[in-house]
């Protein structure tokens, strides 16, 4: 069964086809919160947040089966991460993570098996990781979207409420400051 209609048998009260639909995104859905919040306490509260609000809407009939479930419950976590920076901006609390980790992200079919290849692009890795997180919060997060989520410039627009133009636009910044950090730092970016 597709994840949509997972999600529609759900709301029709099947509670078994909400727990198939879970295991199967929580993974991307966690990560993506994780890369905005970069605090692991945080994610799994906004994680949390945005599944009581996915149930919430499915229970009440909002969830219509227009595409993908994996993007309706993103927009949701979009939407939970800026009310929660409101909140924290209109509080005047500064609640900055105490490390820029992106470490939960991997990509194991990267790394090679010889291991002086798998060191060199372990730093490559991590060189981009940090370089990420000197970027806006709106540039990293369509760079994530669509290098490690493999989102489409449309699918990111929808999810992040921008148009299309303005999700190009961000990513063509995001590239320009990822080289420029690249050249002020002298990292080097390319894989073994």
């Amino acid at each position: 069964m597709s994840d949509e209609q997972l999600a529609l048998l759900y709301a029709d009260g099947n509670n078994k086809a909400f727990d198939i639909l879970l295991s199967r995104v929580q993974d991307k859905l966690f990560s993506y919160i994780f890369c905005m919040v970069k605090n692991e306490e945080l994610a799994n509260d906004l994680f949390q947040e945005t599944f009581i609000k996915a149930i919430v809407r499915l229970k009440d009939g909002k969830y219509k089966d227009q595409g993908k479930f994996l993007f309706w419950v993103t927009r949701i976590a979009h939407n939970v991460i800026i009310d929660y920076f409101r909140d924290v901006k209109s509080s005047h609390i500064v609640d900055g993570p105490k490390e820029n980790d992106l470490g939960v992200i991997r990509s194991d079919s990267v790394l090679e098996t010889d291991r002086e290849k798998a060191l060199v692009n372990e730093q490559v890795l991590k060189d981009v990781r940090q370089l990420m997180d000197a970027l806006p919060d709106v540039q990293r997060e369509v760079v994530y979207m669509r290098y490690y989520q493999e989102l489409s410039f449309k699918e990111i627009a929808k999810i992040t409420g921008v148009s299309i133009n303005t999700s190009l636009g961000r990513m063509r910044y995001a590239l320009i400051n990822l080289r420029r950090l690249s050249r002020e730092h002298n990292v080097e970016l390319q894989f073994a």
